[in-house]
């Protein structure tokens, strides 16, 4: 994939300006004409795609878990999320020098003006990306197809995910295609919420009786913090808290008035009568 060229700068054959006969873009804050609102939207879609395409199959097996794409005034900033960092810097920092030099001559950004980073993400298990790639490897190691899906769902499950979905499409067995579902736990469908608490991924695997689509859905957990999860709250879910227990000493009325009542008279005692002789 990595060839040395004249010069000295590597060159990757997927990643130059005749792959798939898409022109060079130039990235949106070195543009020096006025772009429009629509046009500006669809070419950082056209580079964010074309960019998580390439780190993917450079580095899918060094469990590459998505791109983030920050542009400041000064420079553009990527960050390549992944399970073992190390493999992405390389050797003293070589590897990703290399892929900053491609992407800079891919994309027309002058010298010094593109950094890459890498960051390590904590829970691989709660990355769709991540879980794709490790059940794409078992199923090209020959592990049936059944048993790396129960595997890839249990470990997901055990670290902390609320639902998932694994779905094998093509075919499995026989001849004919068919397509096998996993599901385990709580998993939305709809909703605004579905954009902030599902992981989706999506990987091809071809075999020599032919693809087999590989599809994982991951529903992440509640987190205030935002570290491992969501710190946005589902909408339907209600927390019904204890009452107050409030103490009747301490509340004190600010003034006490004391209505006078009227005694009822008592009627005075009959005098004793004087004992008279019997006669």
């Amino acid at each position: 994939m990595l060839e040395g060229g004249k010069t000295g700068i590597p060159m990757y054959s997927g990643i130059n300006a005749e792959y798939m006969g898409i022109p060079v873009l130039p990235p949106s804050n070195m543009s020096t004409q006025a772009v429009a609102k629509k046009r500006k939207v669809v070419q950082d879609g056209a580079f964010y795609s074309e960019l998580n395409q390439f780190l993917q199959n450079e580095l899918g097996s060094d469990g590459y878990c998505g791109v983030e794409v920050r542009v400041t005034p000064m420079r553009t900033e990527i960050i390549i999320r992944a399970t073992r960092t190390q493999n992405v810097l390389g050797d003293k920092g070589r590897r990703i020098r290399e892929l900053t030099s491609l992407v800079q001559r891919r994309f027309g950004f002058p010298e010094g003006n593109v950094e890459l980073y890498a960051e390590r993400v904590s829970n691989r298990a709660l990355s769709a990306v991540a879980q794709a790639e490790s059940l794409r490897f078992k199923l090209l190691q020959g592990l049936a197809v059944r048993r790396a899906c129960y595997g890839v769902l249990r470990y997901i499950m055990d670290n902390g995910a609320k639902g998932c979905e694994l779905t094998i499409s093509g075919k499995l067995r026989a001849a004919r295609a068919k397509s096998m579902k996993f599901r385990d736990g709580y998993m939305i469908k709809s909703g605004d919420a579905v954009n902030h608490y599902i992981d989706t991924a999506v990987r091809h695997i071809q075999l020599k009786q032919g693809v087999l689509g590989i599809k994982v859905k991951i529903m992440l957990p509640y987190d205030p913090t935002g570290k491992d999860g969501v710190s946005v709250k589902l909408p339907d879910v209600v927390t019904v808290q204890d009452p107050k227990t409030e103490e009747t000493s301490a509340i004190k009325a600010p003034y006490t008035y004391i209505v006078p009542q009227e005694q009822p008279a008592v009627a005075a005692a009959p005098a004793p009568q004087a004992a008279q002789p019997a006669q």
